[in-house]
């Protein structure tokens, strides 16, 4: 099977999807005649044209709202943010519009919509430009919040959120456009709302999504090193949860770990723990452990970054805590 990069995949879904629906166009930031901040949307305007390929002003709030108009009259349009550290200008249309109008219309409005971009950090860039949303766009009714952390999870969900007659959130990494990961020719589609088991285990579950992923799956790595059998869970989505997967797991395993890239306070991380604890709780050889980011604002030096992340030395500390070795 062919290897190609987080941002080819991204780029194939969409491209795929316009061409299967001429109600799909993608609409955002530079995603025209600069090909893409990061360069997903590349060769896109050549092929679809500037009527389906649309730049915007740096208006963020403006050209969310058209996209929620746009999707109120027929049209699935795909929203890309620069970064979602951005979307906070234009989280009225996504909360107040987007997500309610489907209720608020007493379902006379779908809004098939994808609001889509890269979260969290991706190096120094200072803490306007390093924040991780997943939690607080899940903690919405009526929108779903996708956050793949691989090529071929992120091709075939992002060609189910563009088919979905809700709104999605689909949340990328500036750091996992590069990577690498084999992706089949054919078309293939991914139910929105299904973990994937990556690493099979009996000592302990870990759980995480996104580009945390990649320190989660090196953790397990250095942990069967010394013997200790990791179960990895991807959520893949973060609303809905697929509770049932991590409840099966933890009844395995009877430990878990949470890893994320978020405050500590409301975390997606808080909600898993509260459903394994309400529904698997006398399995529990341990308590619970979550790591989180730092509580803070997450400062530029390097230092900072790397004492503020979730990182492999990290969860390896603590899965043999919750082990008592």
């Amino acid at each position: 099977m062919r290897s190609i990069q987080f941002r080819e995949a991204l780029r194939e879904a969409l491209s795929e999807e316009m061409r299967r629906d001429a109600d799909v166009f993608l609409m955002g930031e530079e995603v025209a005649e600069y090909n893409g901040a990061y360069k997903v949307s590349q060769g896109m305007l050549d092929e679809f044209g500037a009527k389906r390929i649309i730049d915007t002003p740096i208006a963020e709030l403006g050209f969310a709202g058209i996209g929620v108009g746009a999707a109120m009259n027929g049209l699935r349009p795909v929203i890309e943010f620069m970064t979602f550290n951005f979307s906070l200008v234009a989280i009225d249309q996504v909360i107040n519009a987007a997500a309610k109008m489907y209720s608020m219309s007493g379902g006379q409005f779908h809004i098939p919509m994808v609001f889509r971009g890269p979260t969290g950090s991706a190096g120094q860039l200072g803490a306007q430009h390093s924040q991780a949303f997943e939690n607080w766009y899940a903690n919405c009714p009526g929108l779903k919040v996708v956050v793949p952390s691989n090529p071929y999870d992120a091709k075939g969900l992002l060609k189910t959120a563009i088919r979905d007659n809700d709104p999605v959130i689909f949340m990328e990494s500036e750091q996992m456009y590069g990577d690498k990961g084999e992706v089949p020719e054919e078309e293939y589609l991914i139910p929105i709302g299904v973990a994937d088991i990556k690493r099979a285990g009996t000592d302990v579950t870990l759980v995480s999504f996104g580009k945390i992923m990649k320190v989660v799956l090196l953790a397990a790595e250095e942990l069967a090193k010394e013997g200790i059998s990791c179960e990895v869970i991807d959520l893949r989505t973060v609303r809905p949860i697929d509770y049932d997967t991590v409840i099966e797991s933890v009844k395995k395993t009877n430990r878990l770990v949470i890893i994320e890239e978020a405050w500590p306070l409301a975390s997606i991380s808080t909600e898993i723990t509260y459903m394994v604890q309400k529904n698997a709780f006398d399995y529990l050889d341990a308590p619970i452990r979550r790591i989180n980011t730092q509580d803070v604002p997450l400062g530029y030096a390097p230092t900072f970054v790397q004492a503020f992340l979730p990182s492999v030395e990290k969860t390896v500390k603590t899965v043999k805590e919750v082990l008592y070795r």
